[in-house]
């Protein structure tokens, strides 16, 4: 890993803990605050509640009046277990493992600015992707992977245009702060290396930058569309390499000496994201509001190791990954001049076919179900909070995977045989959320 991690260290302590947990498709996290939990994320960008709503839109900042803070903090408790049988010279022999996925509160800031009746800055510091999954020693499936994570941080500045009365335009840079690691560890005796052995680990990290552009059109007074568009970034994890497969990739490919750990990278993409909202005021009371997401999760093909030591390119994880959609409805009432309340409903699709499923990331399709209320206390100060629960969709999971070319999963099978099985799991969040009107 880097030894420059100043920057990182500073803002991780300020939020808490960045150990975050993908419950959106791959390792995309949707949380991004109270508010918006308490609707499914629907509507995001078209609806400007707080200062929060920069990070899904920077156009909807010209909402905002005055100088706004808001901060909060989702925390996430899923239930992901797998079951299954692993088959080794003929013989199976029954798998399981519980709860894979770690728990993880999801920090987030944001602070806002009206520079004059045309111009709003704002700042975000938040993140919207992550994961952590670890299988465990008994398992005797994680030849194929037994842990892999992704933790990321993001410094975003915005700002936005007020161009016209009914169309806003915005803009942000992206700083993503990020770390990523994937192993694979023995499930059996192999020669003389005990069961646990590292088979094949990799590590590191990075900061890189992106970029996101916003428009907001409101049609009349009671109806409003907005769009929002999300860059890519590339990420090259620069870090290390080691384990059993490394090593007679050095001794019997290469002839040369096996080392305890190999230099390296891994180029990892955090896929750029689009979507399309709208707000409908339909009483006094009661609003709707819907979202349209894509995530182009088709450039998460594969994960290889920049070995100079071995030569080069060596295979992690064939991933082979398609793009996703998340379609959410939800609905806001006002019950008072200082109760909201808010529900919502969606459904994310996999970024992942029944065959490209790994144990690593048992990626699926989810459907959210959420409620939410906002309280203003002061006519400055109003608190959040939400609670969503995700039922995840039951899905096979086979290792090695029908017709993929992957070197590193046909060794595992003949090493330890193969894996075939089911994934099942649920979701729930509750966040909480306060903003600051100055």
């Amino acid at each position: 890993m880097k030894n420059n991690k100043i920057l990182y260290l500073a803002v991780a302590t300020a939020l808490g803990s960045l150990s975050t947990t993908a419950h959106s498709a791959g390792f995309q996290l949707a949380e991004t605050s109270a508010t918006g939990l308490g609707r499914a994320f629907a509507g995001e960008a078209a609806m400007a509640d707080n200062a929060s709503a920069q990070f899904r839109n920077p156009a909807l900042l010209s909402y905002l009046a005055d100088t706004q803070v808001s901060a909060g903090g989702i925390y996430v408790n899923p239930n992901v277990d797998i079951d299954g049988t692993n088959t080794s010279n003929g013989k199976k022999t029954a798998t399981s493992t519980d709860d894979v996925a770690h728990d993880a509160v999801i920090p987030n800031f944001y602070f806002s600015h009206q520079i004059d009746d045309r111009l709003t800055a704002g700042l975000a510091l938040a993140t919207n992707f992550g994961m952590e999954t670890e299988l465990g020693n008994d398992f005797t499936g994680t030849q194929f992977g037994n842990e892999a994570a992704v933790t990321t941080f993001e410094i975003n500045p915005n700002i936005a245009w007020k161009a016209t009365e009914q169309l806003r335009l915005g803009a942000g840079i992206r700083y993503v702060l990020g770390e990523g690691s994937i192993g694979a560890k023995s499930s059996a005796q192999y020669g003389p290396y005990p069961k646990g052995t590292t088979l094949k680990y990799m590590e590191g990290d990075d900061r890189a930058w992106g970029w996101q552009l916003g428009a907001v059109y409101d049609l009349n007074d009671k109806h409003r569309v907005g769009f929002n568009y999300r860059s890519e970034v590339n990420l090259t994890l620069d870090g290390h390499a080691e384990g059993l497969s490394f090593n007679q990739v050095a001794e019997d490919k290469l002839t040369q000496p096996k080392k305890s750990t190999y230099g390296g990278s891994m180029d990892l993409t955090l896929p750029a994201t689009a979507e399309l909202s709208s707000l409908h005021q339909l009483t006094e009371q009661w609003a709707v509001h819907t979202s349209i997401n894509w995530t182009e999760w088709s450039s998460f093909d594969k994960l290889e190791a920049d070995i100079p030591y071995l030569n080069g390119a060596q295979e992690v994880k064939v991933e082979n990954w398609e793009d996703n959609y998340r379609l959410a409805i939800g609905t806001t009432y006002q019950w008072d001049q200082k109760l909201t309340l808010r529900s919502g409903v969606a459904y994310d699709t996999s970024a992942v076919s029944d065959k490209n499923r790994t144990l690593t990331i048992p990626e699926t399709d989810r459907t959210w179900l959420s409620v939410g209320a906002g309280y203003e206390v002061t006519p400055k100060l109003t608190l959040d909070a939400a609670f969503t629960y995700v039922f995840a969709k039951d899905a096979p999971v086979k290792e090695p995977r029908d017709g993929i070319n992957s070197e590193s999963e046909q060794n595992a099978e003949a090493r330890f045989g193969k894996f075939e099985g089911e994934t099942t799991g649920n979701v729930w969040l509750v966040g909480v959320q306060a903003s600051y009107r100055f």
